[in-house]
């Protein structure tokens, strides 16, 4: 839906709310959703909002670290306008999916909300990082967080915990204790296989909370596996602003996106799910050659351009792909991973034709620093695969290459901002000399024994004098 604008928009006095005339009802709360963010509210509650019986499956939002999210849309009710931003102008779209929010440390509600036997799905977009995973892939259980929460969950269950993996345990513990029967959860997050990721990390702490809890979650949840992709800039003022003037209403919090989106999804959904294949959603027996082509060309050329572009003085992913020099590195990342995925090539072709159609999209102005943040987590789902296919086939990716030259730069202190709490070895070993010493010590970190392989050490350095010496 869309409202009409506002014929003075400096007199829009009134608040986005369910009081305002054609605003959606809200829903019953039949899904929790966990990381309350821009791109949930873009895709998977747009997706619910679609549905046919979007009625009867209402969302419960609950923050990550920060609460400003459920501050700005408590007072609307949980609604917010979704801003489409389309080469030729945008479209406004109220959104009504959220039925509450909350912020983490409503910990009393979350755990109400898992005990109600009608609540048949949570939703996970929290960051590749919160799964607080290990060199091995399985459980951290050295990180300070999980130390601390399980110290927690044994003394009560129902203390307030932290780290994602706790939340989850927290959650089912009360939803067995009630006898609420079923459920689903369900990660959104760009992982391989998130939802094995998922079980792995939630299996592991349950162990070493309850062991009795091991047989219930195998006999009562659904680890569903998804792979989504719309991209979602920040909200800005300026979004603020333009919404005030096209809707004659006040949104503390609108969401600005790109026309396109994608959600494939793979799972039981036993106690129910809502129409979503009405609305868009592929629904398909194995999500992973999905996952590859998204993480693989999208993901990757994105970290690629946050990386590089930022090192050659671009602050958005359209001003960066518009750089030659990006552009080339981007196609040779593409043509290394296009080898090595298992999907027909015209398909392939099809979908990074799409891709660059995306990226040059001058209206979007995705923030490469925002796409910069937890890239030691981030490169080893994107970009290390295909490294590893190429070497293993003897070949020297060169597009890799600029992408693990680009990071070493920017943990030297060149392009955006380092925000990764994951990358103080990372970011010690690229600090620990000059270019030829740091760029194998870094490869170590992402991958063991990386940095002995010396062609692939040579083209990482030549690519990060490419890119600190490329015109642009």
């Amino acid at each position: 839906m869309s409202s009409a604008p506002a014929t003075d928009p400096d007199s829009a006095t009134d608040r986005l709310s369910r009081s305002l005339p054609g605003s959606p009802a809200a829903a019953p709360v039949r899904i929790v959703h966990l990381g309350l963010g821009n791109f949930h509210r873009a895709h998977q509650a747009w997706y619910t909002a679609h549905a046919p019986d979007a009625d009867q499956w209402g969302i419960a939002g609950f923050t990550g670290r920060r609460r400003d999210t459920a501050d700005a849309l408590a007072p609307q009710d949980g609604l917010y306008t979704l801003i489409t931003r389309g080469a030729e102008g945008d479209t406004f779209e109220i959104i009504g999916a959220l039925s509450a929010v909350h912020p983490a440390a409503d910990h009393d509600a979350y755990l109400a909300y898992l005990s109600a036997p009608q609540t048949a799905l949570v939703t996970i977009t929290v960051t590749e990082a919160a799964y607080l995973r290990n060199a091995e892939g399985r459980l951290d259980t050295e990180q300070e967080v999980i130390v601390a929460d399980l110290q927690a969950l044994r003394g009560d269950p129902r203390s307030p915990v932290s780290s994602l993996p706790a939340r989850l345990v927290a959650g089912l513990v009360a939803r067995r204790d009630a006898g609420a029967g079923a459920i689903t959860i369900l990660s959104c997050d760009n992982l391989p296989e998130n939802g094995a990721v998922t079980r792995t990390v939630v299996t592991e702490l349950a162990a070493l909370v309850d062991e009795s809890l091991l047989k219930w979650i195998q006999d009562n949840v659904d680890f569903a596996t998804s792979m989504v992709d719309r991209i979602t800039p920040v909200t800005t003022d300026e979004d603020r602003r333009l919404v005030q003037e096209h809707n004659g209403y006040v949104d503390a919090s609108p969401v600005p996106t790109e026309p396109f989106s994608e959600w494939v999804v793979s799972g039981r959904f036993p106690a129910g799910r809502p129409r979503w294949e009405d609305s868009g959603v592929q629904l398909v027996d194995d999500v992973e050659p999905f996952e590859q082509r998204k993480l693989w060309l999208l993901n990757a050329s994105h970290s690629l351009l946050a990386y590089a572009g930022s090192v050659r003085g671009h602050e958005t992913i359209d001003q960066a792909i518009a750089d030659p020099a990006c552009r080339e590195w981007v196609n040779l990342a593409w043509d290394e991973a296009s080898r090595n995925l298992p999907l027909p090539p015209a398909e392939v072709t099809g979908y990074r034709e799409a891709l660059l159609t995306r990226f040059t999209n001058p209206r979007m102005g995705d923030q490469l620093a925002r796409i910069a943040a937890d890239g030691s987590t981030k490169l080893v789902v994107r970009t290390l695969p295909t490294i590893r296919a190429e070497r293993a086939a003897g070949r020297i990716p060169v597009g890799c290459a600029t992408t693990v030259a680009a990071w070493v730069l920017h943990l030297r202190g060149l392009g955006a901002p380092v925000k990764d709490p994951g990358a103080a070895a990372a970011q010690q070993a690229a600090n620990s000399g000059d270019l030829p010493a740091a760029v194998p010590a870094v490869l170590d970190t992402l991958d063991s024994g990386r940095g002995s392989d010396e062609d692939f050490v040579r083209a990482v350095i030549t690519q990060a004098e490419a890119i600190t010496t490329s015109p642009t």
